[in-house]
């Protein structure tokens, strides 16, 4: 795969996207980035030209004509094809980010909070190899405004991470992320936040035990901070578990869109 520190052979960008006004946009920024871009406006056409043109990365929308985003992720993987694809959401649902990740997606964007600046820095990412997975080292990092409630959303899965944290940043609430539970707990003694959302499988050390040390914790306002449980877990024995050991509530990620998030978030906070 070319890689943009040799731009005597273009690397080439194919953008899959029927909305005309935001392909220009996409094409014009990346272009001026030194990229080779080709565009498709339906999801046959895109995969006609993966086929041809060997794009070195792909930008994908999901809703369009004559064959959807998810349609051509299966069609990628049926074919074996290895090219990164960063997916354009227009909602950023949980639900859709968990689909387009198995089907292979190693990153995406969301319509209504489109930054050309961020989709350069995503394809400079991708192309020089990175995984889109946060791994067991990384930090806890302070995101939007420091102001306001701190929450503490501890969450492996960064497409999950980013749009929770879009979210609550925009509703006024000062974010503090973590990708696993071991640094959670680090930082929880440092942030004293004022509510925690828990992921249950997370690298290092689960939510459970992660919830287990909270509510044990010798700092009381820790030890009485309110847990949300916000897990792909959805049987009934998990959930049982999570309020058995002290969360607040448990929710499924698959059922509750990030306006809920928000709204569960507050009403804790008002008891």
């Amino acid at each position: 795969m070319a890689t943009n520190n040799c731009m005597s052979t273009q690397t080439k960008i194919l953008i899959i996207e029927d909305e005309t006004a935001l392909s220009e946009v996409l094409s014009a920024k990346i272009k001026k980035e030194g990229y080779e871009v080709t565009v498709a406006v339906d999801g046959e056409d895109g995969f006609k030209k993966i086929k041809d043109w060997h794009p070195d990365l792909i930008l994908l929308d999901i809703v369009m004509p004559k064959m959807n985003g998810y349609e051509v992720l299966e069609k990628i993987n049926e074919e074996k094809i290895n090219i990164p694809v960063i997916i354009i959401s227009n909602s950023g649902q949980p639900v859709e980010l968990e689909k387009i990740k198995t089907l292979g997606a190693v990153d995406y964007l969301i319509k209504t909070k489109f930054d050309p600046d961020q989709v350069i820095a995503k394809i400079k990412k991708y192309l020089a190899g990175q995984s889109g997975e946060v791994g067991a080292e990384a930090e806890v990092k302070t995101s939007g405004s420091q102001k306001g409630p701190k929450v503490l959303l501890v969450e492996d899965d960064s497409f999950l991470r980013e749009i929770c944290t879009r979210k609550l940043n925009k509703e006024g609430f000062a974010v503090f992320e973590a990708a696993d539970g071991g640094q959670a707990l680090k930082d929880l003694e440092k942030i004293e936040p004022d509510i925690i959302l828990l992921d249950i499988i997370l690298p290092l050390m689960d939510g459970f035990d992660v919830l287990e040390k909270i509510r044990s914790n010798k700092n009381e306002k820790i030890r009485k901070t309110p847990v949300l449980i916000l897990s792909n877990l959805g049987q009934e024995d998990d959930a049982k578990k999570a309020l058995a050991l002290g969360a607040n509530d448990y929710l499924v990620k698959a059922h509750f869109t990030t306006e809920e998030i928000v709204e569960k978030v507050r009403k804790e906070l008002a008891k």
